[in-house]
């Protein structure tokens, strides 16, 4: 038996899960469903940014804070969409099996597919610089805080694509999908945040620490702290694991 040194084996996974997130990258712009969704986050964030909310220009500081809590929402409402044909249209057309017999692990499916969302998260997030290079024209800017910021919009997002992909994956339906990835993502994004100001001591450090606001803000305002990036590390990590549990009940 050849027997393939260590190294070796992990390019073989890693090109695996690269050829997957391709794959799937390139789904997302032959649908356009990537176009949409970059055309509507620019839309949404550079409208209420710029405009409607609070017109920068005439804030009297230069800052992306009102950026950062409209991309906050906005993208929570966009990943789920963009999540939650991932599993579950492949389980509803029978892909997932086939794909599943191929030489082809559970971990490098999960892992692939998430790759290529978070891509494209990361794409959408990447045009707004010229919102930063706008900002920095107009007057002192705080860097670190904005670099901070744009660190926390692509861990939050990474968080709610591994929860998109686990409500993916034990439903045929891609609406199903769409509404328990909103459902499991709103107790993160706002119901645990509501919980903890009705709690005293334990409860009320605890449901805080559970909320993604305020991990966010705080990241949003410039400060990096290492229970940040524990939490969101955390959910992508259990939202991946139990995507991959489920994929490796099919094989039984």
């Amino acid at each position: 038996m050849r027997i393939i040194p260590g190294p070796q084996k992990i390019d073989r996974f890693m090109k695996q899960i690269w050829i997957i997130a391709r794959r799937e990258l390139k789904s997302f712009f032959d649908s356009l469903m990537a176009y949409i969704m970059i055309i509507a986050f620019l839309g949404f964030s550079g409208f209420f940014t710029w405009l409607y909310v609070a017109d920068i220009f005439f804030q009297g500081q230069a800052s992306l804070q009102v950026f950062f809590s409209i991309a906050y929402w906005t993208l929570f409402f966009f990943i789920p969409a963009l999540t939650m044909g991932l599993l579950a249209e492949e389980n509803r057309s029978g892909t997932i099996e086939l794909l599943l017999t191929k030489p082809v692990e559970d971990w490098q499916v999960v892992l692939g597919k998430f790759l290529a969302t978070f891509l494209l998260i990361a794409i959408a997030i990447g045009l707004t610089l010229p919102y930063y290079i706008t900002v920095a024209n107009i007057g002192p800017v705080d860097h670190g805080a904005v670099i901070s910021g744009y660190v926390g919009l692509l861990l939050m997002s990474g968080s709610y694509i591994a929860i998109g992909l686990f409500a993916s994956s034990f439903s045929n339906n891609q609406i199903v999908g769409f509404l328990a990835a909103l459902f499991i993502g709103i107790m993160f994004h706002w119901i645990f945040g509501m919980i903890s100001m009705n709690f005293g001591g334990f409860f009320a450090d605890l449901f805080h620490f559970l909320s993604t606001s305020s991990h966010f803000d705080s990241m949003s305002r410039g400060v990096i702290d290492f229970t940040d990036l524990l939490y969101f590390l955390s959910i992508m990590v259990i939202g991946l694991v139990a995507t991959e549990s489920i994929l490796s009940k099919k094989h039984q």
